[in-house]
């Protein structure tokens, strides 16, 4: 989907994403100090606004305008800046200490770009930290993407690094299990399982 079709997806008044930000994305930042932060392909930012009130300094980046106007809208006085960009392409002006990619989907030349750049976005020292839904969850799982070129493990996402040739240390690198409450259960036991993969690496030099 391009940035008019994201745009459409929108529109509407409702929240498309929930309004609470990633399990795995909350739990992976709930130990770091907060400093300055991006989150890259950030849609309506409900991890960029996360960030915020923790005390981070957040550069939301996304291509889609009315999405980050959404945000804008619910951060009210929390410390963001809205970026529309596109996430792929997009580098920080001055090195950050954090940058969350969640659920950013594309081909695999566009994914390793995308990747460098978020890496290159760090100081030494800072944290890079991606979710996205795993490969195998096309045939283990239930929902994301159904196009296996845009779907990846944990181990691509290390191959991209090495092949930029970056310098990191691996906090968590593997494949989590996301439960999805089914409409209609609700009862414990009722969800499915999506299958996600997670990268938190530390940036060494």
């Amino acid at each position: 989907m391009d940035a008019s079709e994201w745009d459409q997806r929108y529109a509407g008044t409702e929240l498309v994403w929930s309004a609470q930000p990633n399990r795995f994305v909350a739990e992976e930042v709930a130990d770091l100090p907060p400093g300055r932060a991006v989150d890259l392909g950030a849609g309506e930012g409900r991890n960029a606004l996360h960030l915020a009130r923790l005390g981070w300094e957040v550069t939301a980046v996304d291509f889609s305008q009315v999405a980050l106007d959404k945000g804008r809208t619910v951060a009210g006085d929390l410390p963001v800046t809205w970026v529309c960009a596109d996430a792929t392409a997009w580098t920080a002006a001055e090195p950050v200490d954090l940058v969350v990619e969640a659920y950013l989907h594309v081909e695999p030349a566009a994914r390793r770009v995308t990747t460098d750049n978020a890496f290159r976005s760090l100081r030494v020292g800072g944290t890079f930290l991606l979710v996205g839904h795993d490969s195998t969850n096309l045939t283990e799982g239930t929902g994301g993407p159904q196009d296996p070129a845009v779907l990846m493990t944990a181990e691509d996402i290390l191959a991209d690094l090495d092949a930029a040739g970056a310098s990191y240390d691996v906090v968590k690198a593997g494949r989590v299990a996301r439960p999805v409450a089914e409409p209609g259960h609700e009862h414990a036991g009722d969800d499915r399982i999506a299958w996600d993969c997670l990268v938190r690496v530390i940036r060494r030099a």
